[in-house]
């Protein structure tokens, strides 16, 4: 009984000191209403930065994961310096036998496909398109993209080797030029040449990283092998690592090959480029953490304020009443229960203005779901407890002062005050 009579103590200390703050509150309704101004404002605005990130950020990663996040692609560049920075882009663009040997030289990647854009329009019948995506690929393209052939069949060894003049093209462009709903073996003229299709893939996925226009989303692939031979202009490669977390040695595994097949010297600097999904993800994560660092700064200005205004109203209800403070010492109150009386007064202050916040944030988690189209905006469990936390630290804070200054006061002083 002894062990637990101190805790028992402490806890009927503490339901009566939160008793007569929630009197006291309740009694200065209007005035602890615009003291938790701030507090208001800071936890409103802490749970809106929270919720409006987090959605953001949830979009954003969902738009990357429909990109894919094993891609990695490869481009040919200028370097700024060294003996290639001032060479022609005939030198440095792309052959397409430097990447013969990615299989043997780059165990980390999965699938490559070289891969170039054809200038031209398309024509069937009397209709002509200007604005559609003309691209050479290989085989693995469809692996890479994850966009596969729905109706016919994707392109074959022989259609590579034999530069056959084939195309597989997307049900936009299909519906546009107005061909059969099963348009294979059927004839468009591409730049003039007469491709047969032999193939639709699925569509490209709506994403906000997409394509523009009126035409964006129809396109045609044909053979990379043909499209060289019809230009053997500028060509770029992507490939796929087995997995996002290999990527960065599928890099350095491509990097290694095309110094070799481009005879590059050691002094040399790279004559191409080397990115990975999974960089632009990485940097898009510690851009969002260096934003929610900002601007839970700039918000923790807010929640000082409004302790201050904490202090400074608990203040002036320590001098309000001194000769209550008097009466209870007098009577045989300790310190330590006016100290923590006051003290829970601030806490639930903050409690109050953290509560009155929380609702405010959620107002406009609501407003960003709805009018901003952020449907993955939310407010999530851990920024609700960081927020009442954040404002219980600034009520224990900026209320231990006035609660000492309370539970400093002579009784006979204090009974004396007018």
């Amino acid at each position: 009984m002894t062990v637990l009579r101190w805790p028992l103590s402490m806890v009927r200390l503490l339901l009566q000191s939160m008793a007569l703050a929630t009197g006291q509150i309740w009694a200065n309704k209007l005035r602890s209403i615009l003291t938790t101004l701030g507090i208001i404002i800071g936890v409103g605005a802490v749970t809106a930065v929270i919720s409006a990130l987090t959605g953001l950020k949830t979009f954003v990663l969902d738009e990357f994961q429909t990109l894919g996040t094993n891609k990695i692609f490869v481009w040919p560049d200028r370097p700024e310096s060294g003996r290639f920075a001032n060479a022609s882009w005939r030198v440095i663009r792309f052959q397409p036998d430097q990447f013969d040997g990615w299989k043997q030289e780059c165990s980390s990647i999965a699938a490559l496909t070289r891969m170039q854009e054809v200038r031209g329009d398309i024509r069937y019948a009397d209709k002509v398109l200007d604005g559609a995506r003309i691209t050479g690929i290989e085989p693995d393209w469809h692996t890479i993209e994850n966009r596969y052939v729905t109706i016919g069949r994707p392109f074959s060894v022989t259609d590579q080797e034999r530069y056959e003049q084939v195309c597989i093209i997307s049900t936009d462009l299909r519906d546009q030029l107005r061909l059969d709903r099963d348009c294979t073996g059927q004839s468009i003229l591409i730049s003039d040449r007469r491709f047969t299709v032999v193939g639709l893939v699925e569509p490209n996925p709506e994403s906000a990283f997409g394509f523009d226009g009126s035409n964006s989303r129809a396109e045609v692939f044909i053979p990379f092998s043909t499209s060289w031979r019809m230009d053997d202009g500028w060509m770029q490669v992507m490939a796929a690592s087995k997995s996002p977390d290999v990527s960065q040695d599928a890099m350095a595994e491509m990097r290694a090959l095309l110094r070799k097949t481009r005879r590059l010297q050691p002094e040399d600097p790279d004559t191409f480029g080397v990115a990975a999904m999974q960089d632009v993800i990485d940097s898009f994560q510690k851009m969002s953490f260096v934003i929610s660092l900002i601007a839970f700064g700039i918000v923790a200005i807010s929640l000082v304020v409004g302790g201050v205004g904490i202090m400074n109203i608990m203040l002036v209800s320590v001098s309000e009443r001194t000769r209550e403070i008097g009466l209870r010492k007098a009577v045989g109150a300790r310190p330590s229960a006016i100290l923590l009386q006051f003290l829970v007064e601030a806490v639930m202050l903050c409690f109050l203005g953290g509560l009155f916040g929380l609702a405010a944030g959620w107002g406009v988690t609501l407003v960003l779901v709805t009018a901003a189209n952020l449907e993955k905006a939310r407010i999530p469990l851990w920024a609700m407890l960081l927020s009442f936390g954040f404002a219980a630290l600034v009520g224990v804070v900026f209320g231990m002062f006035p609660a000492i200054k309370a539970a400093r006061l002579d009784p006979i002083e204090a009974l004396r005050h007018e």
